[in-house]
């Protein structure tokens, strides 16, 4: 690493900003892991997209499928892909403590930047802050790595504002994904926006996000490379614009994205998301693949119908 556990909200502070992507992580037909695959994108979303930075192993990648191997392979290809072009923060969430810290550990040993964690299902447990504020903790004592908190209602319950911005306070705490309501993340950012970077995985909010709260993070799903192609950068325009204050032209760059939004949008199966992404991709030239149990793949009519959408929603290939 290149910061040690009590210079990590500085280092993050400078280094951890612009448009970060959650991966996709492609399969081979047989079910095995597409290294050749997934290195192949994550090379075209640097030299040709210029994003920032990767969320590797979450939701999006199906990190539930993964064996504890796997997943600590995900992380060294793309520490090795990105090579210091971009940045790497590795999913060390699971619901066994020991392998949270154990994949922390390995991310930090194999060179990642940061990890994150998300707030973990606690069964029969219906007053939470206390049990959290001692969950990051433990982990935080047990590693140097920045860490990200992550909180979504996947969890079953949401971490408040308050709750966060206590836990924020640990010294190597440097950022949050913040799957919550609006106003709950403004809330954060009023209370810990100096301590850690807030972010939100809503490509529609960015803008708003960084001319209203200062936001300098993009934390993180798959539009940065679904919604961009080499010929077609909008959002990095329309970011690099309300970077420079110029918001004004910025919201026009993002709002002429709307057809692409809904497009994306209207043709996602709700019991389908990563299947759906992976195939979009495959129409951007990417690669997609299959997703693994107990996720469902596309039928012939889906891709039909998101091919046709892709094809009218004005993004340029």
């Amino acid at each position: 690493m290149n910061y040690n556990r009590l210079d990590a909200k500085d280092y993050a502070r400078e280094h951890f900003r612009g448009i970060w992507a959650a991966c996709l992580n492609p399969w081979r037909t047989d079910g095995a892991f597409d290294e050749a695959g997934f290195r192949s994108n994550i090379r075209h979303w640097i030299d040709d997209l210029s994003i920032a930075g990767f969320f590797i192993a979450g939701k999006q990648g199906e990190f539930f499928s993964m064996s504890l191997e796997e997943r600590k392979r995900n992380i060294e290809v793309a520490v090795e892909e990105c090579d210091g072009r971009a940045g790497t923060i590795f999913s060390a969430s699971d619901q066994n403590f020991e392998t949270v810290v154990e994949l922390a550990q390995h991310a930090q040993d194999c060179g990642a930047d940061y990890v994150v964690v998300h707030a973990p299902v606690l069964h029969f447990v219906t007053d939470q802050d206390e049990v959290l504020f001692n969950y990051y903790k433990a982990i935080c004592e047990r590693v140097d790595i920045g860490i990200a908190m992550w909180s979504h209602p996947d969890s079953g319950y949401l971490m408040s504002p308050q709750l966060c911005a206590r836990i924020a306070e640990l010294p190597n705490i440097v950022a949050i994904k913040y799957s919550v309501p609006r106003p709950l993340y403004a809330e954060l950012t009023r209370l810990a926006g100096d301590k850690i970077h807030v972010s939100t995985a809503s490509e529609a909010e960015w803008l708003d996000n960084i001319e209203e709260l200062g936001w300098m993070l993009y934390l993180c799903s798959s539009p940065p490379y679904q919604i961009q192609t080499t010929a077609d950068q909008r959002m990095n325009d329309y970011t690099k614009l309300a970077f420079e204050g110029r918001f004004d032209e910025a919201r026009l760059i993002r709002d002429s994205l709307n057809p692409v939004r809904e497009a994306f949008k209207r043709t996602k199966p709700a019991d389908k998301p990563q299947a759906h992404g992976k195939y979009w991709q495959e129409l951007l030239g990417q690669v997609g693949g299959p997703v693994r149990a107990p996720m469902l793949n596309l039928t012939d009519a889906e891709k039909a119908a998101t091919r046709e959408a892709f094809e009218g929603c004005g993004l340029k290939v």
